[in-house]
């Protein structure tokens, strides 16, 4: 199937011969649905604070912070806005030159022209259309917004794009993280520290927009930033093939191997070096009068995983630094009690571990695992995953981030249960990569390799299948140790398409 050229570029990507033959084995035979069974809810999987766990949770988080703790905030950022500007797009390659089929056929046309003065964007855009014969034109306005001749919004990063207006003028998503950052992920040496993760093609935009506003934003927070960025590894790509599961070649006879979602940033995420980790995607931004309420939950969510972290070292050093034979019997039921209700992880209902030293081992194995505390925020009909009790490989039974396309449609029992939740997955999570010494993970280790993803695409007019790694917060994380905390949906304000942008949260 291969050749000495195919292995060749097989290993100039950074990927080996064994992996990519287990990509194609992947589309031959699908991936496994996710078992679920039942939706985490309010005391049954997540956990609600009151007043006054939050003060003291955000209490916590401040005190280690001034102590030292050294945090990041994680951005994925190397999506282009293609996405939100797909209606528009959809406009100017229907209705030719025709103004009135422009109002007529589109929703969103209307709404965007009939608004365009409440966008951030707006005075730009005024500015490059100028007084010409066309500039009333509707097509005129949708065309300078997307296109090169204009601000070239449907091909430039979601991340670049101005989102609010200020008196000092506009924020992109990338400002708004920088200045967010400056409420959660100061140290006490006031620095703040950011990782983007953008595409090749954006980078220089990134770094060029980040060269402009440093400056600005260091000396209005009194801070300093440690921006950094980086590009998704060659080597998590997934090779392409036919709808007959061959491998797809280019014209040229090359391999196509494409990118393995965001999934593959896990790869990204393992090379960071800090005490906790926040991750948060670019869309998810409100402008200063607003950020108080996620200051603060982004607090909490930290201080719940330095309480829990706590207990977690306690037992982790104790198993980690005996033999099973001198453990005593009340520990090991005392470290199973915080495993099963507050690490909510089940054992196999075929398993009691009646035997001392099974018990030790399992225990072990459950406690020396990456924690993240994740937000939840109750279910508003927003599409993506939620949480969930899920089935592992080995039999037992733990809190999940399930994406519908996980669980089986033709099960009515399954669907019934996907149905049922009352909450959803916003990208708001806290991690811990280090067990008690301080030594860091290998994430890597920590997925679930079935749980990727099969769709079908196409290039240059030929059809073909992709197939995308298991999701970042889905099986990139299926093997952590993992606790869901409700967030209010206050918290939760992306902007998927050009509309949202008037909603009064982004007003």
């Amino acid at each position: 199937m291969f050749s000495k050229e195919d292995e060749l570029q097989i290993n100039r990507r950074g990927s080996d011969l064994s992996n990519v033959q287990r990509q194609i084995e992947n589309y031959k035979h699908g991936f496994p649905f996710l078992e679920i069974s039942e939706p985490a809810v309010a005391g049954n999987g997540i956990i609600a604070l009151d007043n006054k766990d939050l003060e003291e949770d955000c209490e916590r988080y401040d005190r280690e912070v001034s102590k030292g703790l050294k945090c990041i905030k994680f951005v994925p950022a190397s999506g282009a806005a293609t996405r939100m500007f797909k209606a528009l797009f959809e406009v100017l390659k229907d209705c030719g030159h025709d103004n009135d089929i422009v109002l007529a056929r589109s929703a969103t046309a209307r709404k965007f022209l009939a608004n365009k003065q409440k966008f951030a964007f707006y005075e730009d855009l005024k500015k490059i259309i100028g007084q010409g014969p066309d500039s009333d034109s509707c097509r005129t306005w949708i065309e300078f917004l997307l296109n090169e001749k204009g601000l070239n919004y449907g091909l430039l990063p979601k991340g670049v794009i101005k989102f609010h207006k200020y008196p000092d003028g506009s924020r992109t998503p990338f400002e708004e993280h920088l200045v967010e950052g400056v409420g959660y992920v100061r140290d006490h040496s006031d620095v703040v520290r950011i990782h983007f993760t953008v595409s090749p093609a954006h980078l220089e935009i990134f770094n060029n927009l980040f060269y402009k506003v440093r400056q600005y934003f260091e000396q209005k927070y009194r801070v300093k930033y440690d921006v950094t960025f980086s590009l998704q590894k060659p080597k998590t790509d997934v090779i392409a093939v036919s709808l007959n599961n061959e491998v797809y070649r280019e014209p040229d006879g090359s391999l196509l191997f494409r990118p393995g979602g965001h999934g593959a940033l896990i790869e990204n995420l393992n090379d960071l070096d800090a005490d906790i980790i926040f991750i948060k995607n670019i869309d998810n931004v409100v402008p200063d009068r607003l950020k108080d309420l996620t200051i603060r939950y982004k607090k909490a969510l930290g201080g719940v995983l330095l309480r829990i972290q706590e207990k977690l070292f306690r037992y982790q050093k104790y198993l980690n630094e005996r033999h099973h034979a001198t453990v005593e019997s009340a520990f090991l039921a005392e470290a199973a009690n915080f495993l099963e209700n507050i690490l909510y992880t089940k054992p196999s209902e075929n398993q009691y571990y009646t035997e001392k030293e099974n018990l030790y081992h399992y225990l072990k194995d459950k406690f020396n695992r990456p924690l993240r505390v994740c937000g939840m925020v109750k279910n508003q009909g927003e599409p993506g995953g939620g949480p969930f009790w899920a089935k592992n490989p080995d039999g037992t039974l733990s809190l999940q981030i399930v994406e519908s396309v996980q669980v089986d449609p033709e099960s009515v029992k399954q669907q019934t249960i996907l149905k049922s939740s009352t909450h959803f997955n916003p990208v708001d999570i806290v991690c811990s990569v280090k067990n008690y010494k301080g030594i860091k993970y290998d994430l890597t280790k920590f997925t679930d390799p079935a749980t990727g993803f099969i769709s079908k695409k196409s290039k240059d007019g030929r059809e073909l299948k992709a197939q995308e790694l298991p999701g970042l917060w889905n099986g990139a994380m299926s093997d952590w140790n993992t606790i869901f905390v409700e967030v209010p949906v206050e918290t939760f304000n992306p902007v998927k398409t050009i509309k949202d942008l008037l909603r009064d949260q982004h007003l």
